[in-house]
């Protein structure tokens, strides 16, 4: 299987006044390098039901895009651990959502996961309320996350085994370790199967 994503929009704070949030067109900033290429997993087939199951591939990729606004959203844009099960013209399901930086990554003030320092500030006197932003910074998290995939059958060709067509995808950005919260991006493309 290969995915190839064409947009990416990420659920964020409207720029018009009392509109809440919505997801918002984005620029590239990354490479053309976010295309996830020979994942491979078991296809049950079970009289018009489909279970996939990944197991294997290059299934990830790191990816920044830019708001308007001229905010940077990084995520890692994944189909890790992904079982996808449904009716096969349009069948999905949720998958795995590591975190952006592995445990040996380093912020700039030399705090990491498993090496570097625990805190990079002075520890303040107690009482001022802001304990709870200064630990989010100082103790790195790298809890997996999940998202939703769903994939539409535009396509099929039974005599190559051949099936393609559209995907739409919402997962997390990145947490900055743990440090922020994350925003939804929606990420829509296309896609491509061989069955063997």
């Amino acid at each position: 299987m290969c995915l190839e994503p064409t947009a990416f929009t990420v659920k964020a704070e409207s720029q018009f006044k009392g509109q809440g949030e919505e997801f918002q067109k984005t620029k590239l900033m990354t490479r053309l390098t976010y295309t996830l290429d020979e994942i491979e997993g078991p296809l049950e087939v079970n009289g018009n039901n489909l279970k996939f199951t990944e197991v294997d591939g290059i299934d990830y990729a790191a990816v920044t895009v830019q708001l308007a606004g001229g905010e940077r959203v990084p995520f890692l844009f994944t189909v890790k651990e992904l079982v996808a099960s449904g009716p096969a013209d349009s069948f999905g399901g949720s998958f795995l959502v590591p975190s952006y930086r592995g445990a040996t990554f380093l912020d700039p003030k030399g705090r990491g996961g498993s090496q570097g320092y625990d805190t990079a500030v002075a520890l303040p006197a107690g009482g001022f309320g802001d304990e709870d932003a200064l630990q989010k910074e100082n103790q790195k998290s790298y809890k997996a996350l999940s998202g939703n995939i769903t994939f539409s059958v535009a396509k099929s060709n039974v005599e190559t085994g051949e099936i393609g067509g559209v995907f739409t995808s919402v997962q997390p950005s990145d947490t900055d370790m743990g440090a922020k919260v994350p925003k939804d991006v929606k990420i829509e493309g296309i896609w491509y199967a061989q069955l063997d």
